[in-house]
């Protein structure tokens, strides 16, 4: 593990894997079996669950929380204050008001992929998977899948149109087929 920076005051466990040339700031904390790639800067306060895997060139801006069950691919933004969650109906205790625990628990998982996108402050349900270079505006709290390229934003999200990999908008919520970007040049194929 060679040019890792992990501020003094991080909470790393030994039983995580870092990535070359990543960066962890202060006050964050990363919990045994979570893997974190190459060239990734987690910001200040940021909380990485047990187990969960990042990929390569991610960046996790400050206090955003990414929940046990959550994979992140290669080249993900996550804003400041983003939380991705794991627990579809979240109590504290069960209906007798004996505590839960991880008998009563059940992981969902939420898969963000490639080059998305998620504005700050927004909030990830379980089982949604968000899409390769999808865009989640500021603010919004997703309930279902975002497409490839889809921008989407409210609460909850609807989606709003679509995005070009530079992360400008490039057409209408209605839009199918090809398009092209007039700012970078590239062709996106809506499925």
């Amino acid at each position: 593990m060679s040019d890792i920076r992990v501020h003094a005051t991080a909470d790393v466990s030994k039983k995580t894997e870092i990535g070359e040339n990543s960066q962890v700031w202060n006050g964050s904390q990363i919990r045994e079996g979570a893997k974190i790639g190459k060239n990734c800067i987690l910001g200040k306060n940021v909380y990485v669950d047990f187990d969960v895997k990042i990929g390569d060139s991610v960046k996790i801006q400050n206090n955003s929380s990414v929940f046990h069950g959550v994979t992140v691919e290669d080249g993900v933004f996550i804003g400041p204050h983003v939380c991705l969650t794991n627990d579809k109906v979240p109590r504290a205790v069960n209906p007798d008001f004996s505590l839960k625990d991880n008998d009563d628990w059940t992981v969902s998982e939420i898969k963000i992929m490639k080059g998305a996108s998620i504005g700050a402050s927004s909030v990830i349900l379980p089982g949604v998977k968000v899409g390769e270079f999808a865009l989640v505006g500021a603010g919004s709290v997703v309930t279902k899948d975002v497409p490839d390229y889809g921008l989407v934003m409210g609460n909850p999200a609807r989606l709003a149109g679509y995005v070009c990999k530079c992360g400008l908008k490039i057409g209408g919520s209605d839009t199918k087929g090809e398009l092209k970007c007039k700012s970078c040049g590239q062709t996106i194929k809506l499925k």
